[in-house]
């Protein structure tokens, strides 16, 4: 059983890297595409406040994510651990390829799929019953799919549509837009921050779902190893989301990447609020679409934004796939 927890953290921390890798590279590719900052200032500002929230505030979003599908509390402690490594490998697995094709996913839902997959191969292997799975965890899981990026995207065009008749139309567009790459950097170290805090779950969570299934309390260098992860990963390979989302989908400047900004950081506070599970991922990637629709349909990048939606529906899926494979192997050879 040692054995087997020391290789959930590692996986653990390998899924964090890919957290920072591809999900934490949202918070500041606006901020890219629009210039307000470099890619340098970029990686440090967004790995400080990343790993500050997701070491101060990621505790009870940790413990969500550990139970929130599958219900480990019936099962032996023994499948818990394989069905909690399963669910990293399967997970980072599909982040990483989608990362290497500049794809921005859901790290959220990534991990969810990965652990309903071990739902049902426990299932299959009579383990469980397919009524003790949480499916209404992911009946609003399917459903935020649709909401988020939407309502993002409503409320970036409604945003950026005011700020270009009452600030742009009647003040010079370069002074204008040199005061929002300072608003926008602001939002965007908002965002950081509160993604830091939710998503270091999807890497901590299976970890606890290990180690809180023997009694044991959560410690805090669980948290660390998530959140060290987590900048590790926005410094090594954070750029390739961050060129994708901040330059690739439309054309972004300080007053259009402050109104994407704002309307992500609102849309997730308001779903935070109802209890809604989002993904920041989708909902940023909408609001990136609703400012650049605001200069009409032309303005967006539709080829790439098809890509991006058909990684979404993937991505479930594919990491539910994976952990069953994954989790039906290890249960024999371990």
């Amino acid at each position: 059983m040692d054995l087997l927890l020391a290789l959930t953290i590692i996986a653990g921390l390998y899924m964090a890297w890919n957290i920072g890798a591809n999900d934490a590279a949202n918070s500041m590719a606006t901020s890219y595409g629009s210039k307000a900052l470099t890619l340098k200032q970029i990686v440090i500002v967004a790995s400080i406040l990343e790993f500050c929230g997701a070491v101060f505030f990621g505790k009870n979003v940790t413990h969500t994510i550990a139970k929130g599908i599958v219900p480990i509390d019936i099962l032996d402690e023994h499948l818990v651990a394989l069905g909690a490594l399963a669910a990293l490998l399967s997970a980072g697995f599909w982040i990483t390829l989608a990362t290497y094709y500049q794809l921005p996913i859901s790290t959220s839902h990534s991990i969810v799929g990965a652990m309903l997959g071990f739902g049902l191969a426990a299932v299959s292997q009579n383990y469980l019953h397919i009524s003790d799975i949480h499916w209404n965890v992911m009946g609003k899981i399917v459903l935020s799919w649709i909401i988020s990026p939407i309502f993002g995207a409503l409320l970036a065009f409604l945003i950026f549509t005011l700020i270009r008749m009452f600030i742009l139309a009647k003040f010079e567009i370069d002074r204008v837009e040199h005061i929002f790459k300072y608003l926008q950097v602001g939002t965007a170290c908002y965002v950081a921050f509160a993604h830091g805090s939710n998503d270091v779950a999807n890497a901590t969570g299976p970890i606890a779902a290990a180690l809180g299934y023997m009694g044991q309390q959560m410690p805090v260098w669980v948290l660390l190893i998530g959140g060290l992860g987590i900048s590790i990963g926005i410094a090594t390979w954070g750029y390739r989301v961050i060129e994708m989302v901040g330059t690739k989908i439309t054309e972004l400047t300080p007053t259009r990447g402050f109104s994407a900004e704002f309307a992500t950081a609102t849309t997730v506070l308001l779903a935070s609020y109802f209890g809604m599970p989002i993904s920041t991922t989708h909902t940023l990637v909408g609001s990136v679409i609703g400012v650049g629709l605001a200069g009409g349909l032309a303005s967006v990048n539709l080829k790439i934004v098809r890509r991006i939606i058909a990684s979404w529906l993937l991505t479930v899926p594919v990491a539910a796939g994976l952990a069953i494979a994954i989790y039906t192997v290890m249960v024999i050879f371990l």
